[in-house]
């Protein structure tokens, strides 16, 4: 007998999914009755908040989406974090899980991991929730799902299998050869039409961009270049030009040089981004505005309504409006070097020398490890870098510093973003505090062989905050935290740890973490940060 678990197994591998993270419970076993002997390779993490984190770095490398299996109750509470991370940031991530068979769901009798309603609870940080209630239902079930993935705003769907219905005979049910996918539209006519005459019309346009337009890093330079306009990236959006390109200010919108380019501007063409606070007002000063015209372009409609509504709106895929647009466009000279030459002169001054020191960090690492990714925790690397960060391709730098905001992502997401894209150098960026969220998933990286390497900052604490604290006249308490031997961790866990006390030291450090088979840990304090800052 082919039960519906082991159906499901059949069903992604026909959608082309080769990695699951999850950890086996007693309620989805049966889920890995198909799971073993498939195609689709297994990742077992240490909590599920990992299995998530996992989930959304898996699919932002490999622009996948990433799929979680996991049990009913707690361990639909513990990723309903992460999945709010990816919910925040636009993230594909499929969460299937179990839930008490009919009869005993949501009846208050006290059942093993019984919750009174778990779809209400996991609807808030997805697409859809979705409960199968026949075996028929599942593989329309997943072509929802994916439909989703493919032609929306991507966002985590979750879809639950009663344990009656996970049981439950399957085999009158197909297997298809051949799923159907969606694409994205390419954008009305009209409106296509309307925006590039708009453009050609511009005297000092500007283009900003997220992370909807990451995956159109070659149509975005061709817009660019046509319009000689400055481009300003949101923090997923980084990388889409390189960072020696003249038209890349390489500084976020929070940065006042970058408001005034803005400001300055007759037109902005928005491509993929939703104009989220935590990019574009980061400091609350209410100081972000476009009083030229706009252009936006995004997947999500209801997003080209919110926060600024434009002169032309195009509900579109970012790459396929934006060829259509560059193919209409008239190439002028617009000073678009000399503002932006401008501008990162200016915008020396929007940041600290502690900024300053930190992005000769990200400098070095980027310069050292050819086409490196970032994964990036809540951490003050990655606060500098957010700021002004020019990452050297599309792709190459995300984190969970912004939007949603959680911490202990920045370990598991690494690790993810290795499966994900496993000829790639990943390094994640870790603070002391930050790690010990998701410090078990140190064993996860030496269980499954991921060379990932982590550069652990060790300030003995929750240092951002503690200075933010400071600055507002707060008594620094509960910052201060106890931080145990994180050498000795590593070592315990499987990987290999290196000290890295000085700042001409790193690139070395680094290049011998990129020929380890498994994960490295390289570890630095604040010297190491001085040092950059001085160099």
């Amino acid at each position: 007998m082919i039960s519906t678990g082991m159906y499901l197994t059949k069903l992604l591998e026909a959608y082309g999914v080769d990695t699951v993270f999850g950890i086996p419970g007693v309620h989805t076993v049966e889920l890995y009755r198909g799971l073993a002997g498939s195609s689709i390779r297994h990742v077992t993490p240490r909590h599920e908040q990992g299995a998530g984190f996992m989930a959304d770095g898996y699919a932002r490398a490999s622009g996948k989406p990433g799929v979680c299996f996991i049990i009913t109750g707690p361990g639909m509470t513990n990723i309903v974090t992460a999945m709010g991370q990816a919910y925040g940031d636009s993230v594909p991530m499929l969460v299937i899980s179990t839930v008490n068979q009919h009869g005993r769901m949501g009846s208050g009798e006290g059942w093993l991991h019984e919750l009174p309603n778990q779809q209400a609870l996991v609807s808030q940080v997805s697409a859809f929730s979705y409960t199968v209630n026949r075996p028929e239902e599942l593989s329309m079930a997943l072509a929802r799902a994916f439909a989703v993935f493919d032609s929306e705003r991507p966002r985590p769907v979750h879809i639950e299998l009663p344990i009656n219905v996970m049981l439950a005979p399957a085999d009158h049910l197909p297997v298809p050869h051949k799923v159907v996918r969606l694409k994205r539209p390419s954008g009305d006519a009209a409106a296509i039409g309307d925006a590039v005459a708009l453009l050609n019309s511009a005297k000092a346009p500007v283009v900003l961009v997220g992370g909807g337009a990451a995956r159109a890093a070659s149509e975005v330079r061709a817009v660019v270049e046509a319009l000689d306009a400055p481009l300003i990236a949101a923090t997923n959006g980084r990388g889409i030009l390189p960072p020696e390109h003249p038209l890349n200010i390489a500084l976020s919108p929070c940065c006042p040089s970058s408001r005034k380019l803005v400001e300055s501007a007759d037109v902005v063409l928005a491509v993929g981004t939703e104009f989220g606070p935590t990019d574009y007002d980061m400091y609350e000063d209410g100081g972000f505005s476009i009083p030229g015209k706009l252009i936006r372009i995004d997947i999500d409609p209801t997003q080209i309504m919110r926060t600024r509504a434009p002169e032309i709106g195009i509900v579109a895929d970012s790459a396929s409006a934006l060829s259509l647009i560059s193919g209409g466009l008239t190439p002028a000279r617009r000073d678009g070097a000399a503002r932006v030459a401008a501008a990162r002169k200016e915008g020396a001054a929007d940041l600290t020398p502690a900024m300053i020191g930190d992005l000769k960090i990200l400098a070095k690492v980027r310069d050292t490890l050819e086409n490196v990714l970032f994964v990036g925790d809540s951490t003050q690397l990655v606060y500098a870098g957010n700021l002004g960060f020019a990452s050297g391709g599309p792709v190459s730098y995300f984190n969970s510093a912004t939007g949603y905001g959680t911490l202990g992502y920045g370990l598991p997401a690494a690790i993810g973003a290795k499966l994900g894209a496993p000829e790639r150098p990943v390094v994640a960026l870790v603070g002391d505090g930050g790690l010990q969220f998701s410090v078990s998933e140190l064993a996860s990286a030496t269980e499954a062989k991921v060379p990932v390497i982590m550069m652990l900052h060790n300030n003995n604490g929750y240092g951002e905050i503690k200075s933010y604290m400071v600055s507002q006249n707060i008594p620094p308490l509960g910052v201060d935290i106890y931080t145990p031997d994180l050498e000795a961790i590593g070592k315990a866990y499987g990987w290999q740890t290196e000290v890295v006390a000085h700042f001409a030291d790193l690139p070395a450090a680094l290049e011998r973490a990129a020929k380890n088979d498994g994960p490295t840990m390289l570890l630095f304090g604040d010297e190491l940060r001085n040092e950059a800052m001085a160099a």
